[in-house]
């Protein structure tokens, strides 16, 4: 009750959650928020601005060039956004912090090893790599969520093997291995709880920026097929009309703002929330 109570008082990021849970809930909810559906064509009614900028009630937020209603896509599109965000950091994490707690625990080469493979994942730029990945595997939903998972397991993977690596010499630990627990059950029972508040921070974030990145390719055309509403796809749909048909681009674009700027400042509120020394920084 007292989290709640100061996330109410938190104004960015009660923000933050409204937003998302604005999101989810178009998500859920697109086939029962819209009578349009969001690919279908009418060319007799394409461009059309939107209602408070001289168009028609029936397509509130405008048309694009195909005559597509905005609002629906947009609504449609908002799983894509949220389904490879969630499912790439939860995969990426998933795998990296199984990585990094046997590299923590073992060391040696198993430690090299997984170590030096992240290092070459750091060493290109992410959406780079992510690019090559999806252009190598194909487009489609699937290929891009394994794509951003096989280029974001390595920040886990850091970070539960430096926690590993402090905690595999304390006493509690200790005390499992004297009784004869397996490996497996250490670092499931023991190691993994002391992971779950960094990990739960992390995550969050890295929703975010997930997101951007399934954008990103979505706008580069190597993402989601056309059949599939997409946010980056109506944005890179709308690059030649931005001059004559400023919401065909906007639209999308601030809905792709909006969700990363909504999980980011949530995620901040639960990095100070979770971690003490963050919350004691930011009272002072």
């Amino acid at each position: 009750m007292r989290r709640a109570g100061r996330l109410r008082r938190n104004a960015a990021a009660f923000g933050g959650l409204v937003i998302i849970v604005l999101a989810i809930v178009c998500a859920v909810g697109a086939p029962y928020l819209t009578p349009q559906s969001p690919n279908l064509q009418n060319l007799e009614q394409r461009l059309v601005p939107p209602a408070w900028f001289g168009g028609t009630s029936r397509h509130w937020l405008g048309t694009d060039g195909l005559g597509q209603d905005l609002y629906a896509r947009l609504l449609f599109g908002s799983r894509v956004a949220i389904v490879v965000g969630v499912s790439a950091v939860v995969i990426a994490m998933l795998i990296g912090t199984a990585l990094g707690l046997l590299a923590g625990w073992y060391g040696g080469w198993i430690s090299a090893v997984i170590m030096r493979i992240g290092d070459l994942v750091f060493a290109f730029p992410f959406l780079l790599l992510a690019l090559l990945l999806v252009t190598l595997l194909g487009g489609g939903l699937v290929n891009i969520i394994i794509a951003l998972s096989a280029t974001g397991w390595v920040i886990y993977a850091r970070l539960a093997r430096a926690e590993m690596l402090a905690m595999k010499d304390r006493e509690f630990i200790q005390a499992a291995r004297s009784i004869g627990a397996s490996t497996a059950t250490i670092l499931v029972r023991h190691g993994l709880p002391n992971l779950m508040t960094s990990l739960m921070v992390i995550g969050t974030l890295e929703i975010g920026t997930a997101i951007l990145s399934e954008a990103s390719l979505s706008f580069l055309g190597v993402g989601i097929p056309p059949s599939i509403p997409d946010w980056g796809q109506m944005v890179e749909a709308g690059r030649d009309y931005i001059y004559k048909a400023w919401w065909v681009p906007t639209v999308p674009g601030l809905a792709i703002a909006l969700l990363v700027l909504g999980v980011n400042l949530f995620g901040d509120w639960m990095r100070e929330e979770l971690d003490p020394l963050s919350r004691s920084a930011a009272r002072k």
